[in-house]
């Protein structure tokens, strides 16, 4: 047994097995039902929110403090679902788990955006501050707070923090954001993949040098540039080859409940596998679940954390239902998904497919902005881990130094050896969807046990700025000091 046979019984066989895939959707639907449907009934309210939020610039809440306004949050989380996933990632779905892997990316969104909204709003509501009176949550926070001092589960807390911490910074090892625009690139331009990572690398040191907010005032000016662009590319492909879009529409519900044979260079896919590679790659691109959006969206100035919830809605819907549907349609509609690429190459062959080469050259070009907003929205998430791990202890800006500049480099070495050693795409990828297990195993059930607290801040917020309900005057928008207190020795 080679490398990627081992990896791909350990991923779809175990860590990305039925127990996950059954979690995910189990604790979707409980979520979904207990807020009475609020994806849907609610999208109006989240689509609105999220508008006013981007063209009225965001203007943040000033009773409260913070790091970022919403829409530099917003955009910096945007930005980091909005990349290698969309590109590399729903393309490499489609080489291993067939045209059905789209519609299971399909339903993973339409549950991920009811987990992602409860992961912000949480998040938010659970949140620190340091002692420059700034910002930071995230799952191990609420995890700590709301399970382990709320609801006194501190043994469910510990077990669930510990995994979910070395889960997460595994991230920091296995990292293909820099493979991805290093193969992009690299077979666009005939430039070494090892020397577009070294470029890549300096290009990313300059950005996150400067701190969260350099990372959220550079995404907010890129992500809606790099959003319109694509969509509007990928859409002109789609008309161009309108013709093929009703056959391809079919084939992805057929090939869901059917599996897919094996056509050309494809090598063909089960329904299981289908299932497996569309959920695992759509809650890699749209991160809801993961954890890690939610460490971003705490920083943001707001006043109720449901207004920052929202956002969770809206990013999903856009990653989801916009930009990797348009990705998956265009590789389709091109015919490419039978060619045997796989990867960021897959979706660059079906570009040229339809615009010429030009389209490729400016998708590569594309990918590589995408990868930094990506690379840099992943080094604020991990920051915020590794906060919540040293605390406040003497060596925080020490081990915070270390972790900055070092961050970029277990990515470029994964470039070196997947060169060097002839990996494939597809068995890059499995390193992937191995580093995200874990921490969206341990998430998942941390959000299943604190929906309660999560339908109350939503059933405040109806009341407060909907009109739904009558406003509990003792209700806690947002986790008590004193109770903050209380809990800082906790371990």
């Amino acid at each position: 047994m080679n490398l990627e046979e081992f990896m791909s019984v350990l991923i779809w066989d175990y860590m990305w097995g039925l127990p996950m895939v059954v979690l995910i959707l189990a604790t979707g639907f409980y979520i979904t039902v207990r807020t009475g449907f609020f994806q849907f009934l609610g999208f109006k309210t989240a689509m609105k929110h999220a508008y006013n939020s981007i063209f009225k610039k965001g203007t943040a809440d000033h009773n409260d403090t913070g790091v970022l306004s919403p829409l530099e949050a917003m955009s910096t989380a945007l930005g980091t679902t909005i990349g290698v996933g969309n590109i590399g990632g729903v393309a490499s779905a489609i080489a291993v788990g067939g045209p059905g892997a789209v519609f299971w990316m399909w339903v993973a969104g339409m549950f991920g955006m009811i987990i992602k909204m409860s992961e912000i709003t949480l998040a938010v509501h659970y949140r620190s501050k340091d002692k420059n009176n700034e910002a930071y949550g995230g799952p191990n926070y609420y995890m700590k707070k709301g399970i382990g001092a709320e609801l006194n589960l501190k043994a469910v807390f510990k077990v669930l923090s510990a995994l979910f911490a070395f889960g997460f910074l595994l991230g920091y090892f296995i990292n293909i954001q820099t493979y991805t625009v290093a193969e992009a690139v690299g077979n666009t331009f005939d430039i070494s993949m090892v020397t577009v990572g070294v470029v890549y690398t300096v290009a990313l040191y300059v950005l996150i040098s400067g701190g969260l907010r350099s990372v959220g005032r550079f995404a907010s000016k890129l992500v809606p540039f790099m959003c319109i662009f694509y969509l509007g590319s990928g859409l002109f492909i789609i008309a161009r080859n309108i013709t093929a879009l009703p056959g391809v529409i079919g084939l992805i519900f057929q090939s869901a409940f059917t599996g897919t044979a094996a056509l050309g260079g494809f090598m063909g896919a089960s329904i299981s596998l289908a299932i497996k590679t569309g959920m695992a790659r759509s809650v890699f691109s749209n991160e809801a679940g993961w954890g890690s959006a939610p460490m971003i969206h705490a920083t943001a100035k707001v006043d109720h954390p449901v207004k920052q919830g929202l956002m969770g809605i809206f990013e999903v819907f856009v990653d989801t239902f916009v930009i990797c549907t348009i990705t998956c349609l265009v590789i389709l509609c091109t015919g490419q998904w039978s060619s045997g690429l796989d990867g960021a190459t897959l979706t660059l062959a079906a570009f040229e497919t339809g615009i010429g080469s030009f389209g490729r050259i400016a998708l590569a070009l594309g990918v590589f902005l995408f990868g930094l907003t990506t690379s840099s929205g992943v080094y604020a998430q991990m920051e915020v881990v590794v906060r919540y791990l040293v605390g406040e202890s003497k060596l925080k800006n020490a081990v915070l130094a270390f972790y900055k500049w070092t961050y970029p480099i277990p990515s470029l070495a994964m470039v070196y050896i997947a060169v060097y050693m002839g990996y494939p795409g597809t068995t890059v990828w499995l390193f992937s969807d191995f580093g995200t297990a874990l921490p969206i195993f341990a998430n998942i059930i941390a959000l299943f046990i604190l929906t309660p607290k999560f339908t109350s801040l939503l059933r405040d917020y109806k009341a407060r700025y909907l009109g739904q309900g009558k406003v509990d005057a003792g209700f806690h928008v947002f986790y008590e000091k004193e109770e903050d207190e209380a809990v800082r020795g906790m371990n």
